[in-house]
């Protein structure tokens, strides 16, 4: 009895041990250092990479540093301490982080820039991002399109130019593109930039801040549309959109006989979708920074296991110390002919989401 009891409970331990998945193997920390919560699009970077990596059997550190450097570079610092080995760094300043960058390479860490490209720097390892020069070749596109559908042939359009954060690396990137588009329509007379504001230096919104843009668009419509109208506006985020829209809604465009002038975006953030829909901001580009996140993990696995990540550039993004190489994701162009099709079909909200 003895001996059939002991089988039984052998058999039991077999089976049960058989039944049983085995845990994933943690392959180690990520420290992900997202640059804040102010815009919903770091939100979701940083909470879907969080799941990717976990569901891949790593230990995720997620930290986002509420567009403070001084609280980045301590998150940072205590990720290499804490014995992260691969950072994933979304910079809030791109020429900020060369001396924590210089400790995580002593302490054999991998960097992979997010979106935003880490600067003065030789310790950045791979570059995770967008075709950001054909996000403003994009925006500019899109902006004369708007204006010739909108205004015809009435010529020259009075537009104004509005640029990312001088800190981000990107923002340049943005404004070349578009500029590539519209300064042969300026040279020629098309467009006018009735204000005379141009280049980074006077366009630039620091930290890309609605509220900035929003008062920017205030003062240009009081020095300088008093009498005439501004008929579009290259805005290079979904943020900057929403403040410039609440200005010139606040001096009457888009009621009555007054039009809305034409005003672009960034990231198919939702108020900006719907405002798309709406028919008040014009449109946004599309970045699937779901996919973003998976060339992120991706890279990470190739890097741990001992192989070269996959990369598509090894040309554009010099740091100012060394070419980093990169992968970059096609962005896509979003108004209202095409945004349900695109942002739906592509699960990235849902219908209830956009009509409500």
């Amino acid at each position: 009895m003895k001996l059939i009891t002991s089988l039984l409970a052998a058999a039991a331990i077999s089976v049960a041990s058989f039944a049983v998945p085995a845990f994933a193997q943690d392959k180690g920390t990520v420290g992900i250092s997202m640059p804040t919560k102010t815009s919903t699009r770091w939100i979701s970077d940083g909470e879907t990479m969080e799941k990717l990596f976990t569901e891949a059997g790593y230990t995720a550190d997620l930290q986002f540093a509420d567009d403070d450097i001084p609280n980045q570079l301590a998150q940072i610092e205590n990720m290499v301490t804490k014995g992260a080995k691969v950072l994933v760094i979304g910079a809030i300043d791109g020429t900020t982080l060369s001396d924590i960058l210089a400790k995580a390479h002593d302490a054999g860490v991998k960097v992979i820039a997010y979106d935003r490209l880490i600067r003065d720097s030789g310790n950045v390892d791979y570059y995770a991002t967008f075709d950001n020069f054909q996000v403003g070749v994009l925006q500019a596109t899109s902006l004369v399109d708007g204006l010739k559908a909108q205004f015809g042939d009435v010529k020259p359009w009075n537009v104004e130019l509005f640029g990312g954060s001088p800190d981000d690396n990107n923002a340049f990137f943005f404004y070349d593109g578009a500029m590539s588009v519209l300064q042969p329509l300026i040279d020629s007379g098309d467009i006018v930039i009735k204000s005379g504001q141009q280049g980074m230096d006077q366009v630039g919104t620091l930290r890309w801040d609605g509220a900035v843009a929003q008062a920017r668009m205030e003062n240009l419509l009081s020095s300088t549309y008093t009498d005439a109208q501004v008929h579009g506006v290259l805005s290079p985020y979904d943020g900057l959109s929403i403040g410039i829209l609440s200005a010139l809604k606040g001096v009457g465009y888009g009621s009555g006989d007054q039009k809305m002038a034409v005003v672009t975006g960034q990231d198919a953030e939702l108020p900006s979708v719907k405002s798309i829909l709406a028919d008040e901001q014009y449109s946004t580009v599309f970045k699937d920074t779901r996919e973003l996140a998976k060339v992120a993990v991706n890279m990470t696995d190739a890097i741990l296991g001992g192989k070269e990540p996959e990369v598509n550039d090894t040309k554009t993004y010099d740091n100012g110390v060394k070419v980093v190489p990169s992968y970059l994701l096609k962005p896509v162009s979003v108004d209202k002919s095409n945004a349900k099709d695109i942002l739906v079909g592509a699960g990235y909200y849902t219908e209830d989401q956009i009509n409500n």
